[in-house]
């Protein structure tokens, strides 16, 4: 589905800026497959990493739970030994077998440590962000995650655009402004513009759909982050119109979440 939404925008752009060789559309359309493919891998990562972080929680609470009953029969078995010998045997299996839970449990506890470390990672461009935007996340203007290497700038649409506009506005070109100047010292990724709309139709005549729309608002982000020194080589824009929403479109409060630019940072293929 990705393919065909960055293909969609691959023959919007084309046909916005002209006819353009066979050749660079099947370089554009390679692009776009391959852009798709790390998403999909960079998803898939992330879901094993936080599978493994559950299966490790889930081992490490069953462990406890055993050294738990192993301790309460090992207290019952002191309280009432005596000078039996089997019962002396059976005392040193039992805390043969709590020694080894501990050893489990120790690096299993190292390992859901490890886990959870690589999951909650920082990267020095997300702290740079992190800082040069502080008031606007505090206020809850943008929202900025990382996961397993791949960073995003979540921008609400009202602080950037005026209802049915690309158009950047004040607030949105002075948190753009920024965002360029962190985006400035980062190597070794692309940076990729997406535009999110509602599910209610445009219906105007410069967007006769929220594609359009999407696309439009995106090319405005993109162009405003080179304006302000982004390496124009790092920057491409997709529009996926209503169709990626992050709640469903049922409330007005669910579809002002829905109305977003996303400024996604990932490591080049």
């Amino acid at each position: 589905m990705r393919t065909r939404l960055i293909l969609g925008t691959l023959v919007a752009l084309s046909l916005s800026t002209g006819c353009v060789s066979q050749g660079k559309f099947d370089a554009k359309a390679l692009e776009a497959e391959q852009l798709t493919k790390g998403l999909t891998d960079e998803k898939g990562a992330r879901e094993a990493a936080e599978a493994k972080v559950k299966e490790l929680e889930e081992r490490n609470a069953t462990l406890n739970q055993e050294k738990e009953a192993l301790t309460t029969r090992l207290n019952t078995s002191e309280s009432r030994l005596t000078a039996n010998a089997a019962e002396r045997r059976a005392l040193q299996e039992q805390n043969a077998q709590l020694a080894a839970l501990n050893e489990e449990l120790a690096r299993n506890s190292k390992k859901l440590a490890q886990a959870k470390e690589e999951l909650e990672k920082k990267s020095s461009e997300y702290e740079n962000l992190a800082q040069s935007l502080k008031q606007e996340i505090s206020d809850g203007k943008i929202e900025l995650s990382e996961m397993k290497g791949r960073m995003t700038v979540q921008l609400k649409d009202k602080i950037l655009f005026a209802s049915g506009s690309a158009r950047v506005g004040k607030e949105g070109a002075e948190a753009l402004a920024k965002i360029a100047e962190a985006l400035k010292s980062v190597t070794g990724k692309i940076i990729r513009v997406e535009g999110h709309t509602d599910d209610i139709p445009i219906g105007s005549g410069q967007f006769p759909t929220n594609w359009e729309l999407s696309l439009a608002r995106a090319m405005a982000v993109v162009r405003a982050l080179q304006d302000s020194g982004v390496d124009p080589t790092m920057l491409s824009a997709a529009g996926y119109g209503q169709y990626q929403p992050i709640v469903a479109n049922d409330s007005t409060e669910h579809r002002s979440q829905n109305r977003r630019i996303e400024i996604v940072l990932a490591p080049k293929l």
